[in-house]
C-alpha cells in the first residue's frame, strides 16, 4: 500500500493540465503578433531553424517533470513490514445518525456535518484507544470496524452521508445492539458506546437496548443534536414535506436520550455549536481502566520520494538540452 506523508502537496497536480494550455495560449498570441509583421509563411521562411515540434516536446517534458516533482514532495511511502503493536486504552464505538433529519440546519452547516467535524477532532485526541463507527437510519451497519488506525477512521468518516444507509427512519436501538456486537474479543472492561442523534426514534425500543448493553458491562453515552423548537429539513433545494404536503419539522427528543444514558449507566450531553459534547465524554472514558490491545500494523515505511526527484531532474535536464532549433542535416 502506498501512502503520502505530505499529501497536501498533491493539490499542486491541479496545475499540470494548465501548463500545456498556457503554452498553447502563448503560441497563439505569438502567431497573432507575427501576422502584424506580414505573412506568417514568409516569416517562417526567415526563421528556418525554429522547430514548433521541439517546443511542444519541451513543454510536455517539463509538465511530466513537474508532476513527478510534486509527487516527490508529497513523500510517497510503501509499507515495509508488518509488526505487532501493543496499546493501552478503551474501545469506543460511535453510532452516528445519518437519517434525513440530520440535514436540519440548526447547527452550522447542518447537524450531520457538525457531528462529523466533532468526531474528527476527537480522533485527533485519541492515544491508544480503539475506535469504530456505526452509521444508522432505518437500519444500521458497521462503517468502520474497531481499530487504532486513526487515519483510516477519518477517511471512512469523511465518506459518510445520508445515503450511507439506504433505509430511512431512525432505529437507535438497532444501532446500539450492532455496536455492542462489534467490540473485539480482547476487550472486556473498558468499552463504551457513544450515540449521536436527534433522538427521534421511529423503529424500535432504544431504552431496552441500553439496558441490554449495560448488562454486558458497556457504558452508553448519548449526544443530543438539535433544538426543542425544531427545524425543517432541506431537500433538493426546498423543504421536505409529508404525504399531506406539510413541512416536516424535526425536534430533539431529549427525554429518550436521557433515559437511554441512565439505563446504559453513562451520561447524556446536549450538543452545542462550540462544544459539541464529545470532549467531556472522552474525558470520562479516559477514567476507565486501560486494557492492553495487540494489533498488527505497518510499523515502518520505505521512502520513495528520491526516485521521483531523480526522474524529475533527468527530465528537466533533457528539456533544457533539447532547445528549440531544428537539427541541421548535411549530405556528404
Amino acid at each position: 500500500m502506498i501512502i503520502f506523508a505530505q499529501y497536501r502537496f498533491l493539490l499542486l497536480l491541479l496545475l499540470v493540465p494548465l501548463i500545456p494550455l498556457l503554452y498553447a495560449l502563448v503560441m497563439r498570441l505569438r502567431t497573432r503578433n507575427i501576422r502584424k509583421f506580414g505573412d506568417v509563411e514568409l516569416v517562417k521562411e526567415l526563421m528556418p531553424s525554429y522547430s514548433k515540434a521541439k517546443g511542444w516536446l519541451r513543454i510536455l517534458l517539463f509538465t511530466l517533470a513537474f508532476a513527478l516533482f510534486v509527487i516527490g514532495l508529497a513523500r510517497p511511502q510503501i509499507g515495509a513490514k508488518l509488526q505487532e503493536h501493543q496499546a493501552k486504552g478503551a474501545e469506543i464505538m460511535i453510532c452516528l445518525d445519518v437519517s434525513n433529519s440530520m440535514l436540519a440546519e440548526d447547527y452550522s452547516p447542518n447537524r450531520l456535518d457538525r457531528a462529523k467535524l466533532a468526531i474528527s477532532k476527537i480522533v485527533d485526541r485519541l492515544q491508544g484507544d480503539r475506535i469504530g463507527l456505526i452509521v444508522f437510519a432505518g437500519s444500521s451497519f458497521v462503517q468502520l470496524p474497531i481499530t487504532t488506525d486513526y487515519v483510516s477512521a477519518k477517511m471512512f468518516l469523511s465518506s459518510v452521508n445520508t445515503e450511507s444507509v439506504p433505509v430511512q427512519g431512525t432505529a437507535i436501538g438497532d444501532a446500539v445492539l450492532t455496536a455492542a456486537k462489534s467490540f473485539s474479543a480482547q476487550s472486556e472492561k473498558s468499552r463504551a458506546i457513544i450515540v449521536i442523534t436527534d433522538g427521534e426514534n421511529h423503529e424500535d425500543d432504544p431504552i431496552s437496548a441500553a439496558e441490554q448493553v449495560a448488562e454486558m458491562g458497556i457504558k452508553l453515552y448519548t449526544i443530543g443534536v438539535g433544538s426543542a423548537e425544531g427545524q425543517p429539513i432541506p431537500k433538493d433545494g426546498s423543504l421536505m414535506k409529508d404525504k399531506d404536503g406539510n413541512i416536516v419539522v424535526t425536534r430533539l427528543d431529549e427525554a429518550t436520550l436521557q433515559s437511554m444514558a441512565n439505563a446504559g449507566k453513562g451520561a447524556y450531553v446536549r450538543a452545542g455549536n462550540e462544544e459539541f459534547g464529545l470532549n467531556p465524554i472522552i474525558d470520562d472514558i479516559n477514567k476507565m481502566e486501560d486494557e492492553e490491545f495487540n494489533s498488527v500494523v505497518f510499523e515502518e515505511y520505505d521512502e520513495q520520494y528520491m526516485y521521483f526527484f531523480a526522474a524529475a531532474l533527468l527530465l528537466f535536464v533533457i528539456e533544457m538540452l533539447i532547445g528549440e532549433r531544428r537539427i541541421k542535416k548535411k549530405l556528404f
